[in-house]
């Protein structure tokens, strides 16, 4: 167990809201108050901390340097449960999963589903194809369907439609949520409106009881109408779910989907080059700092993974990248899956720009620096002997598989 003291922002903030439900359990206990005379008064069972022999040590100087009162800064917050064994109705909600996983986009989306779900209703949602998250319960789902199959791998908007119309003849939801993207979820939900024949709320970024509210006029205007069954909402819609954790029960078709006779072919993915992909949507992202001092090496290693490039806030400045290839609060926000920090320090600028990264991977010489204590895998070395092994050993393994294939 790494002695590194972990802060939880989120604990922290429980603690300075007196409105939430956990507030009370998040403060610190009281060792001394003044009493009605005027008189400190002092618990002394509260004083002191246990050792690492589970005996209790008092320090009298007041540093009470004891093990458990180093993690005392990470508490570890237990949401409540909602729970909603029998629904009197569903409210469906059809995320885009980007890469396998919610987007902050999806995370409204879930959060306007709990909003009309209330407390007699069940969010229901149904991911098309393998996914990678796991955090569905603390997003606010009560009930997800994933509907797996060949049928639905690639662009198939028609077969995925018939999945939809599927879980609409045994659900009956209430209301459908789908979100109006550019990455699937504008296109499925018109299709789908199409197939059930109704008309869809479009661009909605506000729902008043029963009147919705969507963009118009080029979005320069606000159009109400009365809510829709089929609703297809902006970004913002509502507040992510961050109050409460859900059961997430996997739930199963009765029936199977019917095969849609496909009038689109799907070619497969089509070759991008990385440094054309923007940081905000890059999946890899191998970022350098101001501890590389072979430029020319780290945009070879960049193309050899096929990584889009990033840099600091300290190599933008000298000239070493473009300003739009910056990471951090100063530059780009980033949600790679993986991210690979070579020499850079960590400042905090950075460091919050890369919260939102699944895994980070940080070559550094320093083995004390923030960003060694942020990553998941450090490599302690000197970078350019390591992006050489490492151009070295992507080669080696090519050229094997070419070799397996032949």
């Amino acid at each position: 167990m790494s002695d590194i003291i972990r802060r939880d922002p989120r604990a922290e903030w429980i603690a300075r809201n007196r409105l939430h439900p956990l507030h009370a359990a998040m403060q610190p206990v009281q060792h001394s108050w003044m009493g009605p005379n005027g008189i400190i008064r002092k618990n002394v069972h509260g004083v002191g901390f246990i050792g690492p022999n589970g005996i209790k040590r008092i320090d009298r100087s007041g540093a009470q340097q004891g093990g458990a009162s180093k993690r005392s800064a990470a508490v570890e917050v237990q949401l409540p449960l909602h729970q909603v064994p029998q629904p009197a109705f569903y409210i469906s909600v059809v995320p885009d999963m980007v890469g396998g996983r919610l987007s902050s986009h999806d995370r409204d989306l879930l959060g306007l589903a709990h909003q009309l779900a209330g407390t007699d209703g069940a969010v229901l949602a149904v991911v098309f194809g393998e996914h990678k998250e796991n955090a569905f319960a603390t997003a606010g789902v009560d009930r997800l369907l994933v509907l797996e199959g060949e049928e639905f791998s690639g662009y198939a908007p028609e077969q995925r439609v018939q999945g939809l119309r599927a879980v609409d003849n045994q659900f009956n939801p209430r209301h459908w949520l789908l979100p109006d993207s550019r990455t699937g979820g504008g296109e499925m939900g018109r299709r789908f409106a199409a197939a059930l024949g109704e008309r869809p709320a479009t661009r909605v970024w506000q729902v008043k009881g029963e009147e919705c509210i969507g963009r118009a006029g080029a979005g320069l205007q606000d159009l109400a109408r009365p809510l829709a069954r089929l609703i297809l909402a902006a970004a913002e819609c509502a507040e992510p779910v961050s109050e409460t954790r859900h059961e997430a029960l996997p739930v199963e078709l009765s029936t199977g989907v019917a095969r849609s006779l496909s009038r689109i072919e799907d070619l497969g993915a089509v070759a991008v080059d990385p440094g054309a992909i923007p940081m905000a949507e890059a999946e890899f992202i191998f970022s350098g700092g101001n501890g590389v001092k072979d430029w020319t090496l780290f945009h070879q290693t960049a193309a050899a993974l096929g990584a889009t490039e990033g840099a600091s806030r300290v190599a933008v400045d000298d000239g070493f990248m473009a300003r739009d290839r910056q990471v951090g609060a100063s530059g780009t926000w980033v949600t790679a899956r993986v991210y690979v920090a070579v020499g850079i320090s960590g400042a905090i600028q950075h460091l919050q720009g890369i919260g939102a990264c699944d895994k980070v991977v940080a070559i550094n010489l320093d083995p004390g620096c923030d960003m060694i204590k942020r990553a998941d895998l450090s490599v302690i070395g000197d970078s350019a002997a390591i992006l050489q092994a490492l151009i070295a050993a992507v080669e080696a393994y090519r050229n094997e598989a070419k070799r397996d294939a032949a």
